[in-house]
């Protein structure tokens, strides 16, 4: 896949209107930003539009779900300050998803896109209110481009538009993984449901050598399997489809051999370890067992490639993060090629203090599933070259 990128863009004396993904996690006790990564994956493409003479970088993104209404827990006024101390440089909050800003500052930011219901109508009004901030347009929302949304596909069609550097390394590493990878190559998932990674789970059973099933997802495989899964989370619904992914994987796919179970997932509860096929019926499954941990780890260190997306069990809680954290050391401190997707993983990277000891930490966890699923994602498709 190639896309446009800013060297076959003209920036020089223009404004630019700047897709990117400020959907930071914040605090739920005092609405800061709990983690900066996204903002920090954009300033590259921010500083080299500076740098090759743009008028003003006019930045837009959503953050959270406010569902087309204003909602002051949701308002990026927390972005801007983070974004101005990155730059160095005071960086002014539009009240409106749609400007203005004052003209006379280098970067300003727009207030939440999803403040107006036309953004995720991709309603071209909208659209054109948006893109009346810029004479030409850049996207770096990686983590955007799987939505058909005003900001990222109607906005690429009426004015002169690019990828910007974030999204053209995501596209070249996730390129690589579905193309090129170095072998052996293996895929981690984790997660809680395995209805929405279905289908990923199906197209990386073509492409990788051993994929390793982690988090709560993995009850529905063991349910396929005929065993009781206690009070684990279950979807009952996907069982037939489970069965059928695994008689189709073979030896390639890897699902734990035992659980820590407890009754609650909080810290200090009374947990035990057992096997898959032996969960007491009262208790829930929170992390992977040690067993399972070693024979994780011994399939990463013998991998060139890893993806991993999704943890493997409640590792925000530390009684049940060792599973969570032997992957996590694993892929940081193997030689092999490594690409971390979703929020989640990268969250528990940051939390072990792995996050600089990985290849590529992707900024898109939806996007990248779906990517990797083989799907066309819309916002790329006005980008192409």
């Amino acid at each position: 896949m190639k896309l446009r990128s800013l060297d076959d863009l003209d920036v020089s004396g223009r404004r630019v209107l700047l897709r990117a993904d400020f959907n930071v996690p914040l605090s739920k006790l005092d609405g800061s930003i709990a983690d900066d990564l996204r903002i920090r994956a954009t300033l590259p493409t921010i500083r080299e539009l500076l740098e090759r003479g743009a008028r003003q970088v006019v930045a837009c993104s959503h953050l959270g779900r406010p569902k087309g209404q204003p909602k002051p827990d949701l308002s990026l006024a927390p972005v801007a300050r983070a974004l101005g101390q990155l730059l160095g440089e005071s960086v002014p909050l539009s009240p409106d998803p749609v400007g203005p800003v004052p003209p006379q500052a280098r970067v300003a930011l727009l207030e939440n896109l999803r403040f107006d219901p036309g953004e995720e109508k991709n309603d071209s009004g909208f659209a054109e209110k948006l893109a009346a901030n810029g004479e030409a347009y850049v996207d770096d929302a990686f983590g955007a481009v799987h939505r058909a949304h005003a900001s990222v596909v109607a906005v690429a069609e009426l004015l002169p538009s690019a990828a910007g550097r974030l999204l053209e390394r995501e596209v070249e590493v996730l390129s690589k993984l579905l193309h090129a990878p170095d072998r052996p190559f293996v895929a981690v998932v984790g997660g809680a449901k395995v209805s929405g990674k279905l289908s990923v789970l199906r197209n990386l059973l073509d492409r990788v050598d051993r994929l390793l099933i982690g988090g709560a997802m993995c009850f529905t495989f063991f349910a396929a399997k005929g065993y009781s899964v206690g009070r684990s989370l279950l979807e009952t619904d996907q069982i037939d489809n489970v069965a059928a992914l695994m008689r189709d994987a073979g030896d390639k796919l890897m699902i734990p051999t035992d659980v820590v179970v407890a009754a609650e997932p909080k810290p200090g509860a009374p947990k035990q370890m057992v096997p898959v096929d032996q969960m007491p019926g009262g208790l829930a499954g929170y992390d992977i067992g040690k067993e399972t941990s070693r024979a994780y780890v011994d399939a990463i260190r013998a991998a060139m490639t890893v993806f991993w997306n999704g943890p493997m069990g409640v590792f925000e809680v530390d009684d049940f993060a060792a599973g969570t954290r032997a992957v996590a050391a694993a892929i940081a401190k193997s030689d092999c090629y490594s690409v971390v997707g979703g929020g989640d993983s990268a969250a528990a990277l940051s939390k072990f203090g792995y996050a600089d000891e990985v290849s590529h930490i992707s900024t898109g966890g939806g996007a990248s599933l779906e990517f990797l699923e083989g799907k066309t994602l819309p916002g790329l498709v006005p980008l192409l070259a």
